[in-house]
């Protein structure tokens, strides 16, 4: 990793061990084809390639996932996009066997486009199964595995196990292990009863699905609620990207996705990973003993998580997200006092390993994992498609961002590229304050209805009931006058 205050030949030699294994694969399958070894411009160019495809990848499965859950629903979408999984698992697995690093390049391609499927079809499916009362609980379990997928590569990644120069290339074999287990068990649950009562028309699908998801055989209200958030809509048909952004009364919902995804990927956690082992190292611990220790990462990602699924439905999804934006600015600030004083004082390197710890924590507490429950529970049915769309959009576009400018953000400014991080952080933190509302234990008709002031929109909810009221009295009516005629 990157430690800034090292000169920059020591700098060049951090970054050469972090993807040591993968380039001499490169300039071994170079010299077989081409009896020379390769340029280091070339290398570097084809590291560059392999690494951010990934994110390009992301963004082209997060702009196809309206089409696909439009024909083949959410779970069928979700099953299909392990083909994508397994594909790539082989593609990276096999690729020094087969002496090809495009193989490597276009795995990574084709896992960054499983990955974008995934992130927006999953919340969406987890949001749609779930009760309102636990809800945001249910879709914290979306993060949740993220963190403990971090924690378990991080294991894997050992010396002793798969970090090593003749096994590097099993470890991208598990990519397809959680592909073949979603295989064997998704296929027995099933669709969302939001997609088959509301855009499929299935009634009967639907009351079944509802009746499986709760483990009881009456859901008439679960089914009336869903029956009176279709009753308010405009469209039964899936919206358009184009139609959600000329919709007055989703504006402020669609503002709050996109700020929100935006400093999901800009709030500087992707940026720390650079400077985790070199404050390591500046605190006396050897490199063999490094590895170990970045264990305690992972497993702070995930304990934080866990304890934000827990507490999710009785604080809610706003303090939670406010709490950590907040959190990961004060952090943030604290860590570029640490690091500019690192060379002075041998203590302040373990201040600055706490407060990366800290930071990893208030990000996994919230930012990490509510905006994409938040994603799902803003819009109605019919948008909610094109809205993680643009969720999925502005995730990889920035996290590409974030990958291709920090490398020169940190190379200008040093330790003080962090204070960038912090204005994004309380900025993200100001703008939920004074614009999200609360939307734990809501229907997605209630918090529809909570953004109609700021959308200027009048709240017809009253209206609307009392229309309802006439309606079935005015059938009621029509029926007693019908059978007394009879």
């Amino acid at each position: 990793q990157i430690q800034s205050q090292k000169p920059r030949r020591e700098e060049k030699e951090e970054k050469k061990k972090r993807s040591v294994y993968i380039k001499t694969f490169y300039n071994k399958t170079w010299i077989d084809r081409y009896n020379e070894p390769i340029g280091d411009g070339t290398v570097t160019l084809l590291w560059s390639v392999t690494v951010s495809i990934f994110a390009i990848g992301g963004l082209v499965g997060a702009l196809t996932v309206s089409f696909l859950i439009k024909a083949l629903g959410r779970k069928g979408t979700l099953l299909a996009n392990n083909a994508l999984a397994l594909i790539a698992a082989l593609l990276l697995a096999l690729g020094e066997t087969a002496g090809s690093f495009e193989m490597l390049i276009i795995g990574r391609f084709i896992i960054g486009m499983d990955s974008g499927v995934s992130l927006s079809v999953l919340p969406m499916y987890l949001g749609e199964i779930s009760p309102r009362q636990v809800r945001g609980s249910i879709g914290q379990f979306h993060a949740i595995f993220i963190c403990l997928g971090v924690f378990i590569g991080q294991v894997l990644g050992l010396p002793e196990i798969f970090g090593q120069e003749s096994r590097w290339n099993f470890l991208f074999g598990f990519l397809a292990l959680p592909a073949l287990l979603q295989l064997c068990v998704l296929p027995f649950l099933p669709e969302s009863p939001r997609f088959l009562l509301m855009e499929r028309r299935d009634e009967a699908g639907a009351e079944k699905a509802f009746q499986a998801f709760l483990g009881r055989s009456d859901v008439s209200r679960e089914l009336e609620e869903v029956h009176a958030e279709s009753r308010t809509q405009n469209t039964q048909r899936t919206a358009s990207v184009l139609e959600l952004f000329r919709k007055r009364s989703l504006r402020w919902q669609l503002i709050t996705v996109i700020v929100v995804m935006s400093c999901y990927q800009l709030c500087g956690l992707n940026a720390i990973w650079y400077y985790t082992n070199g404050i390591l190292q500046k605190a006396g611990f050897g490199l063999t003993l490094i590895p170990y220790i970045t264990l305690s990462t992972g497993g702070i990602e995930t304990l934080a998580a866990i304890i934000s699924g827990l507490v999710i439905e009785k604080i809610g999804r706003r303090p939670l997200l406010i709490f950590g934006f907040s959190a990961m600015a004060v952090f943030f600030s604290l860590l570029t006092v640490f690091l500019h004083y690192q060379d002075r004082f041998s203590w302040m390197p373990y201040l600055s390993f706490t407060s990366i710890l800290l930071l990893i924590a208030s990000f996994c507490s919230g930012p990490g994992g509510v905006p994409f429950v938040l994603t799902g529970e803003l819009f109605e049915q019919s948008y909610r498609p094109a809205a993680f769309m643009i969720a999925g959009t502005v995730n990889w576009l920035s996290n590409f961002a974030v990958g291709l400018l920090f490398p020169f953000i940190q190379e200008a400014l040093q330790t003080f590229a962090f204070l960038l991080f912090v204005v994004v952080c309380a900025a993200g933190a100001v703008y939920l304050l004074v614009v999200l509302p609360e939307t734990k234990n809501k229907t997605f008709m209630e918090i529809s209805q909570s953004f109609s002031k700021i959308n200027g929109i009048p709240d017809q909810t009253h209206e609307r009931e009392m229309k309802d009221a006439l309606r079935c009295c005015f059938t009621e009516e029509q029926d007693r006058v019908t059978a007394a005629f009879v």
